[in-house]
């Protein structure tokens, strides 16, 4: 049987490439340079203690550097998988995103979500065209601090509901009320982008995994 010369180089090279980064081996390699050099010194000149703790302590140091590379790499290796096998996991199900954007069901149910910054002895949901025109109102009252959902019936909307939007206006005794609104979208696929997932909504956006605020 001949063997491929190819084959032996990569497989030497990778071996190379390995025994280079291997923190066990460096230390090996400069053990024997030390006893190499101590072999070797000048009578009239030998190597002091201090020199050689000098040379001790850097070589601890890089093994010491090397070691925590392979680790790090290793755990960035483990928690992209993870993210990965996360991703998945999320195909089919609904998200929150920051977004102002109506999700209309196969009902006609148009449905959102919006965080107040405080309560709210006011609050309702306009929903509106994309040129700001307010198609319907949609009252909840007063409503304490933090997320909310709310629902409209588009049956009766005879336009196109996909560019509807809405807006939030809360008030309270003092004035306006911070809000922000969140739109509901289902995941169709995941990916990834310098390294943190991302989500492919039906809407058509790609959105950060760390964009996400609730799923549903």
């Amino acid at each position: 049987m001949i063997l491929s010369p190819v084959g032996t180089t990569a497989n030497s090279g990778t071996a190379n490439a390995n025994a280079a980064n291997d923190p066990a081996a460096m230390q090996d390699r400069f053990l024997k340079l030390l006893v190499a050099q101590l072999n070797n010194q000048d009578p009239m000149n030998p190597l002091d203690n201090a020199q050689m703790t000098s040379q001790m302590a850097q070589i601890n140091t890089v093994t010491g550097l090397q070691t925590l590379n392979l680790t790090m790499q290793t755990m960035a290796e483990q928690f992209t998988t993870m993210q990965q096998i996360q991703g998945i996991s999320m195909i089919g199900r609904s998200v929150l995103t920051e977004g102002n954007h109506l999700t209309v069901d196969e009902q006609g149910a148009a449905k959102g979500a919006f965080v107040l910054g405080g309560s709210a002895s006011d609050v309702k949901v306009e929903v509106v065209t994309p040129g700001g025109v307010v198609v319907d109102t949609v009252d909840m009252g007063a409503q304490a601090k933090g997320r909310h959902d709310f629902e409209w019936d588009s049956s009766k909307y005879s336009g196109s509901t996909s560019d509807l939007r809405f807006r939030i206006v809360a008030t309270d005794k003092e004035g306006a009320v911070a809000s922000m609104p969140l739109m509901q979208s289902q995941v169709m696929a995941t990916g990834s982008s310098a390294g943190a997932l991302t989500l492919t909504l039906a809407n058509g956006e790609v959105v950060s995994y760390a964009n996400v605020l609730g799923v549903l």
